[in-house]
């Protein structure tokens, strides 16, 4: 085998790139509320047997549980576990305080989710020192402020500085839970032995079926993948990939910390404690959805022109979607129901759906276009109904008015979000 027509770094000014992660964020913000649960096995997510783990502790960890298992798998390997459903608003809230931590030392932070962030501070190095001391200043404000802990990997890329911090992360053993060293640094000059002990499975694009392949060719960790013929890879898993792959296995990635990055999409879908079988069942969930997902639009000032549904039904777990695009930038619930409605109306819902699912895409400022009906006054004024409903809830919370079929045992059923990543708890009620 042979190393060549390999890509390299296009960098030309060398940065310092921190990836700041929270260390079992969901569980961590719930343990300060629960301290008495403090080294015991716990698990943030959906409690109910369609619910699935949201995150769990590291003393959880050492059974197998993990984000993203179902929960009554979890329940079985860890029978002990304490179960707390999930407060999404609330992590919110905590991750904009941690946020707030970040800005100190750089306005060049982009945010990947609610615990995890990249941060450029080249700029900041003469003012606050290198980036381990960065990062090392950033824990221990963060656990001396927040009584949270937060792991941070230090590299000249994004790529680099992200697999560096999980390197820096504690480690849950079946026996015991290993401490990490808190902030790992990927020196320039080291970043090819750093890379090369890692097993393959850890490239960003390496999933399940491409690691066959690569197995299949005798590739196990990054350096065996560097030191194979282009061709040959090419040949096993397209050539796209395999020029993807060669960058990563040498380390390259120019990409900036972006911190204008905006969401490509924004959507919410609901798994059931029952299936629903019906038509009416089915349009009922898409108000909901739609009267979530259209709010969520309103208050980032967006909109969008392509809608898709997901179902996925009880069966085999089949799942299918459904995408409709209109020339208008959409993000109010009628409009979207009237584009998006006819596509469910198209699904068969009897065998049993277990999810349901609504996103937009297609960002853009949202458009008002004029018709003769807005001419017409016995014609509802669905801009002026849904700025009010706006305003309601914005003084007295969701919960205070919505759509007439979210109304259920004499109780407005409201989206919260959240509820994608954790399933329905034993109540029925999606978190």
């Amino acid at each position: 085998m042979a190393d060549h027509a390999r890509p390299g770094p296009q960098q030309t000014v060398q940065r310092t790139i921190l990836h700041a992660d929270m260390d079992a964020f969901f569980v961590s913000v719930e343990l300060r509320r629960h301290p008495e649960l403090a080294g015991q096995p716990v698990v943030v997510g959906g409690t109910g047997n369609r619910g699935v783990v949201a995150a769990a502790s590291y003393e959880a960890r050492r059974f197998g549980v993990h984000s993203a298992l179902p929960s009554a798998i979890a329940k079985r390997r860890c029978p002990h576990a304490v179960f707390l459903p999930g407060d999404h608003e609330h992590y919110g809230e905590v991750s904009r305080q941690v946020r707030e931590v970040f800005d100190r030392y750089t306005p060049l932070v982009e945010p990947r989710s609610l615990d995890e962030a990249f941060l450029d501070v080249t700029g900041s190095l003469k003012l606050f020192g290198d980036g381990v001391t960065i990062g090392h200043r950033i824990r221990d404000q963060i656990r001396d402020e927040l009584d949270l802990g937060c792991s941070v990997g230090v590299a000249t890329n994004k790529f680099l500085a992200k697999l560096a911090s999980v390197e820096a992360k504690p480690r849950a053993l079946t026996d015991r839970i290993e401490p990490g060293e808190g902030v790992t640094l990927v020196p320039a000059d080291g970043a090819q032995e750093f890379l090369d002990r890692l097993p393959v499975k850890r490239l960003w694009g390496v999933g399940p079926a491409t690691l066959e392949k690569l197995e299949r060719l005798g590739i196990a960790t990054v350096k065996d993948l560097r030191l194979i013929d282009l061709p040959v890879l090419s040949t096993a898993i397209g050539a796209n990939l395999s020029g993807h792959l060669a960058a990563l296995a040498v380390g390259a990635d120019d990409r900036a910390v972006d911190p204008e990055r905006e969401a490509k999409s924004i959507g919410h879908e609901e798994t059931y404690p029952h299936d629903k079988h019906t038509p009416r069942e089915m349009t009922r969930e898409l108000v909901r959805l739609a009267d979530a997902v259209a709010r969520r639009m309103r208050k980032q000032g967006v909109a969008a022109r392509t809608w898709q549904i997901k179902v996925r039904f009880a069966a085999g777990f089949t799942t299918i979607t459904r995408s409709v695009t209109t020339g208008d930038f959409l993000d109010r619930a009628p409009d979207i129901l009237e584009l998006v409605g006819p596509v469910l109306d198209a699904i068969d819902p009897s065998p049993g759906v277990r999810l349901l699912g609504l996103s937009g895409s297609n960002l853009g400022q949202p458009s008002a276009q004029l018709t003769f009906d807005d001419l017409d006054e016995s014609t509802p004024d669905v801009a002026a109904t849904t700025d009010a409903m706006d305003a309601i809830r914005e003084r007295f919370g969701d919960r205070a008015i919505g759509p007439a079929s979210a109304v259920s045992g004499g109780k407005l059923k409201t989206v919260r979000r959240g509820a994608q990543q954790w399933g329905p708890d034993e109540d029925g009620a999606a978190r």
